[in-house]
């Protein structure tokens, strides 16, 4: 099963078993990643599930399509690498994802 390491804003470091399919989003939710709070539960539908990815994995990770793209308009502090965590599922390619959590939502 992959790994999921979340760097939360005052630097905690959380790792988690994310199995093969699963979102980023629902990782979180499920061992409680403090800052990811998907208002909408995975629907692409907020902001509130917004992470960024590690440099180092952005190629892996991919880039965000046409929906994904709209809803991070509204999303806090906006950058290159960000992406909604509802958006990426985990691969087994992505064996030790790391992903940052904003200081805040939208």
């Amino acid at each position: 099963m992959p790994k999921i390491i979340y760097v939360t804003s005052d630097g905690a470091r959380i790792e988690v078993d994310a199995p093969v399919g699963s979102t980023v989003m629902e990782n979180a939710i499920k061992n409680m990643v403090q800052g990811v709070e998907a208002e909408c539960g995975g629907a692409c539908a907020c902001a509130t599930c917004h992470v960024y990815v590690d440099e180092t994995w952005v190629d892996k990770v991919g880039q965000p399509e046409a929906m994904e793209e709209d809803m991070l308009d509204f999303a806090y502090d906006v950058k290159p690498t960000s992406r909604l965590s509802c958006q990426v599922k985990m691969t087994a390619e992505l064996e030790g994802l790391v992903v940052h959590v904003p200081e805040r939502q939208a």
